[in-house]
């Protein structure tokens, strides 16, 4: 609305050449003697104008259509057999369309510039103010608003590189781009929101949520066990009267040294069923047969947490150790004047401040963990197998099944849903809960 206002006013009170500047882009500034500034904008409306009678209404009619002629067989009167014929290909139709899209939406905010560099230009002329030429516009560039010209080329590539995708991505979501609809061969439509009725209620519900489920559980005990146990680990080197500190804590930092799928391929042999652990165990007289830590579901998802927990101790500890090296030992001391005993100190002074500093490391550690592709997949690659789940295990997550349906079944507007759903989850679980933290009231309070 306000955007509407500014281009309202700027057509009724600006100048003759500011209201052609709305037709012909850079009138206003050539105009005024800005003549290489004034040919940059037209030569951009002329650019745009050539690309969009070129290709660009054509892609736009692919992004509608998404392609009407397939691939086929023709019979070749002179070769006196059939050939193959290509056909429309709705993926390149599909992005060529989205690219086109943003190609417009890029335009129309240089269009928007031009026409506010031609009103600020009438009100320096109204007040018979200097009219900057290019070359003190530029310095000004490199000068006062240098931060904003530093900014353009991260912003650029954000467009390009996330943004772009992601669009692509998300519309990907809207169409029957799946293991019959492959294009080149085939083409693919727009179905609305189907895709989403059928995992969130057709036949894809029941799979999408055991392993949403799943996905929760898994996030919530990887995070609190790496949690609790890296603060209790750390509580304890950092006691009074603990031997070798420096040691212990070196120990601990050097797990973190090892790559994790390192650690994770180690873990899968060791907890195999012809394993080390199985064989010390049944050699032992412990078991009489081997135990199923990978390969049946519960004993599976247990292991998992266990196993994650090694990876995940380490960084906790380190982080907390860094707050109660910094804690101040004003507090501390007038705790145990009062009379408090050290687990009164914990809970009411120290564990408080912990999760204060640690709340946003904790709501980054649950969400990475909802995409935690690595520890699943190099561990169990999802299994044990489930026949009631559309190309996923027991123990995979969301985002290893996403992963699935791409690779193994090649259904791209299912794992579209799942990338989408995923997002969705994670973003309103980090903003519900860091909005309530304690860090955050503090830090909105200043």
């Amino acid at each position: 609305m306000k955007d509407k206002l500014f281009l309202l006013n700027a057509f009724k009170k600006g100048s003759l050449a500011t209201k052609l500047s709305f037709l012909i882009m850079g009138y206003g500034h050539l105009a005024k003697k800005q003549i290489l500034k004034g040919l940059f904008f037209l030569a951009t409306e002329l650019t745009f104008i050539f690309f969009m009678i070129t290709s660009g209404v054509q892609s736009l009619q692919g992004l509608i259509t998404l392609g009407t002629n397939p691939q086929g067989w023709q019979f070749d009167e002179k070769l006196g057999f059939k050939v193959r014929i290509a056909g429309d290909n709705s993926t390149l139709l599909l992005i060529f369309g989205i690219c086109t899209l943003f190609t417009i939406i890029g335009f129309l905010f240089l269009w928007r510039l031009n026409i506010k560099s031609s009103v600020k230009l009438d009100e320096l002329s109204r007040e018979n103010k200097h009219i900057p030429s290019l070359l003190e516009e530029t310095k000004e560039l490199f000068d006062g608003k240098f931060h904003l010209t530093l900014l353009t080329i991260p912003t650029i590539s954000i467009l390009v590189f996330t943004i772009l995708p992601l669009v692509y991505m998300i519309s990907i979501a809207f169409t029957s781009y799946d293991h019959n609809h492959l294009p080149p061969k085939n083409l693919f439509d727009w179905i609305g929101f189907s895709n989403f009725g059928n995992v969130l209620s057709g036949d894809i519900a029941s799979t999408f949520f055991p392993l949403l489920s799943w996905t929760l559980v898994w996030a919530t005990f990887a995070t609190f066990t790496c949690f609790f146990f890296g603060v209790v680990l750390a509580v304890m080197l950092n006691a009074k009267g603990v031997i070798g500190k420096k040691v212990m804590r070196t120990l601990f930092v050097i797990t973190m040294a090892v790559p994790p799928f390192v650690s994770l391929l180690v873990m899968k042999n060791l907890l195999h069923a012809s394993g080390p652990i199985n064989t010390f165990l049944i050699n032992s007289g412990v078991i009489s047969s081997a135990l199923p830590f990978l390969t049946d579901g519960l004993w599976a998802k247990v292991s998992i947490i266990f196993v994650n927990m090694w990876i995940g101790i380490p960084a906790s500890m380190l982080i907390t150790t860094g707050v109660l090296i910094n804690l101040p030992e004003e507090q501390l001391e007038a705790a145990r004047i009062d009379g408090a005993n050290p687990f009164q100190i914990f809970r009411n002074v120290t564990f408080p401040q912990i999760l204060t500093v640690m709340a946003p490391s904790l709501i980054q550690q649950f969400v990475g963990n909802i995409n935690n592709f690595n520890v699943i997949y190099l561990l169990t690659g999802g299994l044990p197998s489930n026949s009631n789940y559309y190309g996923a295990g027991e123990t995979d997550l969301l985002v290893t099944w996403l992963y699935k349906l791409t690779v193994d079944n090649a259904d791209y507007n299912l794992a579209s849903v799942i990338g989408i759903v995923t997002f969705i989850l994670s973003a309103v679980v980090s903003l519900l809960v860091y909005t309530r933290t304690k860090s955050y009231k503090e830090g909105s309070s200043l």
